[in-house]
């Protein structure tokens, strides 16, 4: 009874948070097709206004068939004055994106027809302009999609490349909320088994095999969870993208390459050494998403400002994802042991790595022995030779880059969803932990296994059955979304 009671108080609290926001009655408006020139923006609105501030600038009676498109003269309220001439659409609530009454103005997307209709919106009663995200958040509180989804919509407006969109878009369309739900609701319902067993087991109500599933059901879940986690941060890595740092020592062509890549001069390029002080960070989609950093040769130096900038390029090496080794192929050596300790110098211990032998050009004689040796593995790591000066050799290095890349993000449309947000690892790490305590404390208190069980319900944190409002304030939406 207990735990009926605080499961309904809980339910209770949310369904209470979900309608907060919109017990105001207020109807709100925005740009929903980005700022600037264009040649249609969609203007949005939703809330219980909406079809009068419809029908007040179409100067209709009646509203149009709902989810239809219909051409009107729209004209500001207050002087009759003509706007433009576009499409609207009505969707009359629940069956919009906010769940609420949403219509929507198709203009021309010149900024003086813009600004006119929506000063003219802003002068109805009741009507507001959004806050960034407001819409989104107004369909979370109507139950038209969970915070997981909420997270895939603001990752598909920023994708920049084909697997964001696609990562983004399965999470949109709920299938990581979907499993978390799932993992939530098998907790509940082992607690609740759990629980009964606690209350009742004494009045013979309750079997035996009541505890030895509760216990199935927790070691499968905590099996799933694991492998979940120990996805290599795929998902994130797919998000926010690959962070590769160029290194090696000074004077051997990083700058180059850099520019190279992103095909603009993004860093200074001279002969000097030690030309670059500082890290110069470039994000371009190369067989995916890069955030790529040209950093200081790596040498002891002598001048306090290069110290400085060989000390940020170490503290870059730590950190990166994937590490581009450049090296001079006129000066290394063509044995593979040679060169893989001549690698090892520079990056970190196990971290993936592409060695790059850049000025391939100023080889002379038979290159084969350096050929050999960029093909025979271990020690060696995935290396290319390059020629930044001619581009001889991009296509190789761009393929190695793209293997790297799949191995590192993986495939976004195969298995099960991956994590894409620190915040679900967090949560989800907090619940592999409840549910290890639980199995230590299974055997000898009940009551306190019952407890780690209640803690490791953060799956529900995860969809916004419980904290939403946080992590909705975080979210990164543009104002009309």
């Amino acid at each position: 009874m207990a735990l009926r009671r605080a499961l309904s108080a809980a339910g209770a609290r949310w369904a209470q948070q979900r309608l907060c926001c919109t017990a105001r009655g207020d109807t709100i408006f925005a740009v929903s097709s980005g700022h600037g020139r264009c040649g249609v923006a969609v203007i949005r609105t939703s809330g219980p206004g909406s079809g009068g501030a419809l029908k007040s600038l179409t100067g209709r009676p009646q509203l149009p068939p709902p989810r239809v498109m219909a051409l009107r003269r729209i004209r500001d309220p207050a002087t009759a004055e003509p706007l433009d001439r576009g499409l609207v659409v009505w969707f009359p609530g629940p069956h919009s994106f906010t769940g609420e009454d949403c219509a929507e103005l198709h203009v021309h997307g010149g900024p003086a027809v813009v600004s006119g209709v929506l000063r003219a919106l802003g002068r109805l009663p009741g009507l507001r302009p959004a806050e960034p995200g407001e819409f989104t958040r107004r369909a979370f509180h109507r139950g038209k999609l969970d915070l997981t989804a909420a997270e895939g919509l603001g990752d598909l407006i920023h994708a920049e490349t084909e697997a964001q969109r696609r990562q983004a878009l399965r999470q949109m369309e709920g299938e990581l909320g979907r499993l978390y739900q799932r993992w939530s609701e098998t907790l509940t319902q082992a607690l609740a088994h759990l629980e009964a067993y606690i209350d009742f087991s004494e009045d013979d109500n309750v079997e035996e095999e009541v505890l030895s599933q509760v216990d199935a059901a927790v070691r499968a879940l905590e099996q799933e969870l694991g492998a979940h986690l120990q996805d290599g941060r795929r998902g994130e890595l797919l998000r926010g993208g690959v962070h590769a740092v160029i290194a090696g020592p000074p004077n051997v062509g990083k700058s180059s390459l850099l520019n190279l890549l992103c095909q603009r001069p993004a860093a200074i390029v001279s002969p000097a050494a030690g030309t670059t002080r500082d890290v110069v960070e470039v994000s371009l989609n190369v067989t995916g998403y890069l955030v790529l950093s040209d950093t200081a040769g790596l040498r002891d130096a002598t001048d306090p400002v290069e110290r400085e900038g060989v000390s940020r390029a170490r503290d870059r090496l730590q950190r990166a994802d994937l590490v581009l080794a450049v090296l001079d192929a006129t000066a290394v050596p063509a044995e593979p042991a040679a060169l893989g300790a001549a690698v090892g110098s520079l990056v970190p211990p196990a971290a993936p790595c592409i060695l790059v032998l850049n000025k391939a050009d100023l080889l002379r004689g038979d290159t084969g022995a350096l050929r050999a040796a960029c093909t025979q593995g271990p020690p060696v790591p995935p290396a290319t030779l390059l020629s930044c000066k001619t581009g001889d050799g991009i296509e190789r290095l761009l393929e190695l880059l793209g293997q790297q890349l799949a191995q590192l993000c993986g495939d976004p449309l195969a298995g099960s969803p991956s994590l894409t947000q620190r915040r679900h690892s967090q949560h989800l790490g907090d619940c592999a932990a409840a549910l290890a305590r639980y199995g230590r404390h299974r055997a000898r208190d009940l009551g306190l296994a019952a407890e780690q069980l209640r803690l490791a319900r953060r799956p529900g944190r995860i969809t916004g059955h419980v904290g939403a409002e946080d992590v909705l304030d975080i979210i990164d939406f543009c104002v009309g979304k």
